[in-house]
């Protein structure tokens, strides 16, 4: 086990890093919230957006968007849980318990955060999140499969279509984001998913253009 636990932490520093600290949060779309008049719905978003402005204007929300069907992202400079917990409590919705949230630390290894000043260019992203599907059953050949998985996202990499990829963390996965044109084969065929080594969830980002740091 400790050999395998090894190999996982090659495989996460095997792409070049970007050494700040940021916390990526996703805001899950709930299926079981509770139904609420639309007068209240509108109320929290507008608690929600003016949390979020508020909160960049303090310098503490570096990025934020909504996923096409709902839910999003915001990514912190932090890289305290807790500190981020504390600030997300601070949002109506996250009060109201609108989304499902997740916390990670983020390692940008692709392109890193960059604040982006108004007025805001929207733009629309393809957003895939992979997960390590961990079991008595994979843990032996998992450390080899992620290796294979890395050498296969810098090939999408090389593609320059990429705007920004990072970690999650040893155990969560990773993101990729990209532009352009996107056949869903290209990351459906990838050999650690069809063995089910990994799993992916593919969505459309709307965010500001540069939070990625890519030209304006």
């Amino acid at each position: 086990m400790n050999r395998i636990i090894l190999s996982l932490l090659v495989f996460l520093i095997s792409f070049p890093v970007v050494s700040q600290p940021f916390m990526f949060v996703f805001l899950n779309k709930k299926t079981d919230k509770a139904e609420l008049p639309k007068e209240q719905v509108d109320k929290l978003m507008e608690g929600h957006m003016a949390n979020i402005n508020r909160l960049a204007k303090e310098g503490k929300l570096i990025a934020a968007g909504p996923f096409d069907g709902g839910g999003g992202i915001f990514i912190f400079r932090s890289q305290s849980k807790s500190e981020v917990e504390e600030w997300l409590s601070t949002d109506p919705g996250v009060q109201a318990k609108r989304w499902d949230v997740e916390i990670f630390p983020y390692q940008p290894r692709t392109s890193s955060v960059c604040a982006v000043q108004e007025p805001y260019e929207m733009t629309e992203y393809h957003f895939i999140r992979y997960g390590i599907n961990m079991t008595k059953y994979t843990v032996a050949q998992l450390p080899a499969e992620l290796q294979e998985h890395d050498a296969y996202i810098k090939k999408i990499v090389a593609t320059g279509n990429v705007v920004a990829e990072g970690s999650l963390g040893r155990d969560e996965g990773n993101i990729l984001i990209m532009k352009g044109d996107l056949q869903k084969e290209l990351i459906d065929s990838e050999p650690a998913i069809q063995k089910e080594y990994l799993e992916f969830d593919l969505k459309k980002l709307f965010i500001a253009r540069g939070s990625f740091c890519e030209p304006k």
